[in-house]
């Protein structure tokens, strides 16, 4: 067994449960089920070695909850190629996750330039909502940082991108980032989840002002189709079941906190967003009333509008070439030509 993925902390542990498995006679398959009752993460799962060659790591799990796994897929340049820098692509679109929406070649142009990347799968809608989906988000950044030498890369020239709600969820990760907490027993949680750069497409950044201000959009009017990861919810004290929060002011509370224009500060990660001016779904406002933040902050943030285009277009591939230019200026500090 191979024990240089596992985290330091849990190497003795998992020394003491292989001996026990010995001990009584457990098959080595048996060392699986052994860690799952510890909590400990599973060796095949954790053991995969970076090829030297580069390649494609399937199914990292980054975190647990309710029972499940959320994974990654790690696409790695050659050795000899890597700039010692990884971007996390957000795999969502309506704020649904899958790892069969992985397109490896989306995320070719980029380990081309060198950068390991991290496909990260959120826990999706419909059974989770949008909430979540930011913490399983900030998780995988921790968990990203957490191992970066294993992953030799920077943990502080993290970048991250994603269209549409995967554009979301980028901008939230680069404007309300959660802090270090140096004290806390999980190791992970001593890392923060500030990225140090974002681009994206289309991006929803303010779900109380839509399209005008004052336009409310929670699962309504344009968002009606994608009303469960809007379906909010807390839980009853009596009956300990999750009940769907419907007053119209709790709502919008909720609504704010995942809106990402209104975490932007002088802090925020450098935006480059990229919005068709012909977008029915999500309005190029939207990427109007951030960008304007930014400015007012102080922060670069550069908008590229593409003319007649609506929520997606032709050739939009293309585009991911000024992304790779975007995290070249701002992770790794090359001037553009």
């Amino acid at each position: 067994m191979n024990s240089k993925w596992f985290p330091t902390e849990g190497v003795l542990p998992m020394l003491r449960v292989l001996a026990c498995c010995l001990l009584v006679g457990l098959p080595t398959p048996s060392l699986l089920a052994c860690c799952l009752l510890v909590g400990l993460p599973a060796p095949s799962l954790l053991a995969q070695e970076l090829p030297p060659e580069g390649g494609r790591l399937e199914d990292i799990i980054y975190a647990r909850k309710f029972g499940c796994a959320l994974t990654m897929d790690v696409f790695v340049p050659p050795k000899d190629k890597a700039n010692g820098y990884g971007l996390i692509f957000c795999v969502s679109g309506g704020w649904m996750s899958d790892k069969r929406a992985i397109n490896p070649a989306w995320v070719q142009p980029f380990v081309q330039r060198g950068y390991v990347v991290f496909a990260v799968v959120h826990g999706s809608q419909p059974k989770f909502t949008i909430p979540e989906a930011v913490e399983d988000m900030h998780a995988a950044v921790r968990y990203i940082k957490h191992h970066a030498k294993r992953f030799r890369i920077d943990p502080e020239k993290l970048g991250v991108m994603g269209g549409s709600a995967g554009g979301h969820l980028s901008l939230m990760l680069g404007n309300a980032f959660q802090p270090a907490q140096p004290q806390a027993r999980d190791p992970l949680q001593r890392h923060s989840s500030r990225v140090a750069a974002v681009a994206c497409f289309f991006p929803p950044t303010d779900f109380l002002n839509w399209s005008r201000e004052g336009e409310v959009q929670l699962g309504e009017g344009n968002l009606r189709a994608f009303r469960p990861p809007f379906d909010f919810t807390t839980r009853d004290p009596q009956t300990n079941k999750l009940v769907v929060i419907e007053d119209p002011q709790q709502r919008q509370a909720i609504g704010k906190t995942i809106s990402p224009i209104y975490y932007v500060s002088k802090d925020s990660a450098p935006a480059l967003i990229i919005h068709g001016d012909a977008d029915q779904l999500v309005p190029l406002f939207q990427a109007q009333r951030i960008a304007e933040k930014y400015r007012q902050v102080g922060v670069p943030c550069e908008l590229i509008i593409r003319k007649g285009a609506g929520h997606g277009w032709k050739g939009m591939d293309k585009d991911l070439e000024l992304f790779a230019d975007w995290f070249d200026k701002h992770l790794r500090g090359l001037k553009q030509p």
